[in-house]
């Protein structure tokens, strides 16, 4: 091999080798964007789960007060109803 084929041999291996940077460097750049993209899907998952669980607690509250009202008129009913039975004893 002469010396001018060992230097064809070098440029084509230069362009080959700029080309593998620029295809690294789209990569790389595509990882990042998918990077970004993820965080920002991550951060909006998560404000929406806040505000779920929100609703979750609001709705559980006002679902609490009606059974904790019907417990006390229960617990009154029955008290009444001992009261009475003791009467007739």
């Amino acid at each position: 091999m002469n010396s001018e084929e060992m230097e064809e041999v070098k440029r084509h291996f230069g362009v080959v080798a700029e080309g593998l940077r620029h295809d690294l460097q789209q990569v790389a750049e595509g990882h990042h964007v998918i990077l970004t993209q993820v965080q920002q899907f991550r951060e909006e998952v998560k404000e929406e789960f806040k505000e779920v669980r929100a609703l979750m607690k609001f709705s559980f509250a006002e679902l609490d007060h009606p059974i904790q009202s019907l417990e006390t008129d229960a617990g009154g009913l029955k008290a009444r109803l001992d009261r009475l039975e003791a009467q007739q004893r």
